[in-house]
């Protein structure tokens, strides 16, 4: 019987959410980053089914160089929905390329180091992904809000997968030390392929948030006390245009549209209504929403269109989390 390691498996997994996400953004600016990450998980995935699947040892040079390259692809992923970088590519690539290159020096140079400095990057990256994420969803400004609370769930969970690889890496080492490898095969057949899957699915979540064009983005005003000027300014243009209804606005657009800086409306909107750009522009959908199902005969599907809502899921927790009760609830009621 053909022996195929469990590694094999996950890695043709991957690739096939990889053909599926391709499939998805045909349309759309596809998130390069996040499309190489999946790849990238997929190919680390059968490195290791080489090594400890079929014990192919020169695996074990390569592998730490490709694991390097895993955390700066989920960070570039994330930087290309919370804001425009004004360094060049070629800067950004340097700047990334750094860990890897700093691995592969010490496979040639160090190899007792390689553990302890995948360890710092992953751990490293990890931190900065959540740094960028301290303001919660509103942090996504490149992302429509409808995908936005999503995107931003599965950006934790990327995350958490960098940190849980970090927490295999670190048993394995200290395995290797005190119990002579006993147990690193299984630590690493279990976790590692963990990690891989969560990232591989956490970017396929990710990047379902389409990415626009590169803008110049525009600085803040450090003046905090025109929080409601700012709001009477995008209230009177959410009523005026209806913009809500646009299925792909996202915080940037809006602040174009309004000509207020993104973080001024985000700070603005968290101060004054104690929530979120995602909230406020879902509330203004669902105000529209129960006025469509009161004096309409439209589906609640059609509504849900009509309004800037693209799945059920979302739209039904949204209205739950203002109204209390379902779309169909809802209209029965006012009937």
């Amino acid at each position: 019987m053909i022996f195929i390691p469990l590694p094999f498996v996950v890695a043709l997994l991957l690739l096939i959410l990889f053909a599926t996400v391709l499939r998805r953004d045909e349309e759309v600016a596809p998130n390069l980053p996040f499309l190489a990450l999946i790849l990238v998980s997929a190919l680390q995935s059968a490195l290791s089914g080489l090594r400890w699947g079929y014990g192919v040892q020169g695996v074990g040079l390569v592998a730490p160089v490709i694991a390097a390259v895993v955390p700066p692809l989920a960070y570039a992923g994330v930087s290309r929905l919370v804001r425009t970088s004004r360094r060049s590519l070629a800067a950004r690539i340097g700047l990334h390329a750094v860990p890897a290159i700093l691995i592969l020096l010490l496979v040639s140079f160090w190899r007792d180091a390689i553990d302890v400095a995948l360890v710092l990057v992953f751990v490293g990256y990890a931190v900065a992904i959540l740094l960028l994420m301290r303001p919660g969803a509103d942090a996504l400004r490149l992302a429509p809000f409808e995908g936005a609370v999503p995107a931003y769930r599965a950006i934790i969970f990327t995350a958490a997968a960098l940190c849980l690889s970090a927490a295999v890496d670190t048993f394995v080492f200290l395995d290797f030390i005190s119990a002579h490898s006993e147990r690193a095969l299984a630590l690493i057949s279990v976790g590692n392929l963990a990690a891989l899957v969560i990232l591989g699915i956490a970017a396929a979540a990710a990047s379902r948030s389409r990415v626009p064009p590169e803008i110049t983005e525009v600085a803040p005003r450090s003046d905090t006390s025109e929080d409601k000027e700012t709001i009477a300014a995008v209230d009177a243009l959410m009523e005026a245009k209806k913009l809500y209804c646009d299925a792909n606005l996202n915080l940037d657009r809006l602040a174009r549209k309004a000509g207020i800086p993104a973080r001024q409306i985000s700070a603005a909107i968290n101060r004054a209504m104690d929530k979120n750009v995602s909230q406020y522009v879902n509330d203004y959908r669902i105000g529209e929403a129960c006025r469509l199902l009161s004096v309409t005969e439209k589906s609640v599907t059609e509504v849900m269109f009509e309004v800037g809502f693209q799945t059920k899921s979302n739209f039904n927790r949204e209205f739950r989390r203002v109204t209390d009760m379902t779309p169909v609830a809802w209209r029965q009621r006012k009937r």
